[in-house]
């Protein structure tokens, strides 16, 4: 099997949970995508010992955020997603589609997390990703005694706190449903 080394776009793989979503007829908002591509990626890592995407995620107000997914979605803004990330040539401007990975080790994995995760609520999601000692919560409340870089969620910290995370029971989240994520303000 040809499996690629090197971690995806992660505007690949957030196109791969759209179109998921999408045959699966399940609305994503850019505040729910930014959670289960964080599960996605997180999952990838524990189990094969390697980063799924490029880049990082941050802890903002409501969870986990990739910002270069963010930033490929935020004209949705609290709405289900319609459309797909893409790039653009930085010496013509001319915008292209992302290719997506067709490893079925991938597409396996995306469908995984979009059966487990992918119906629940952004506020489900948000209490699943503010668990108590997961990544997320370690992050933000080292970020209050120590100075963490733009308050990145490392991969090593995610390897070792990611078996925090709980699923609660209950038809709503308990804090009610975010609308859109946001960085934490700094005073």
């Amino acid at each position: 099997m040809n499996e690629q080394l090197q971690p995806y776009d992660p505007r690949a793989i957030a196109n791969l949970m759209l179109d998921d979503a999408d045959r699966n007829k399940v609305a994503v908002s850019n505040l729910a995508l930014q959670k289960l591509l964080y599960f996605l990626h997180s999952l990838f890592l524990i189990e094969t010992k390697r980063p799924l995407i490029s880049g990082y995620f941050e802890a903002w107000q409501y969870g986990p955020v990739h910002p270069a997914v963010y930033q490929a979605f935020k004209l949705a803004e609290d709405q289900p997603i319609h459309f797909r990330a893409t790039s653009q040539d930085a010496m013509t401007g001319a915008r292209t589609a992302i290719p997506t990975p067709e490893s079925p080790q991938i597409i396996n994995y995306v469908k995984r997390i979009m059966l487990s995760y992918g119906r629940l609520t952004p506020g489900r999601l948000v209490e699943i990703s503010h668990a108590r000692n997961a990544p997320w919560h370690f992050v933000v409340n080292t970020s209050r005694t120590s100075l963490v870089f733009g308050l990145r969620i490392p991969d090593d910290v995610i390897v070792s706190r990611f078996k925090h995370h709980k699923v609660s029971v209950g038809e709503a989240p308990s804090s009610g449903e975010p609308r859109e994520d946001t960085p934490f303000a700094r005073d």
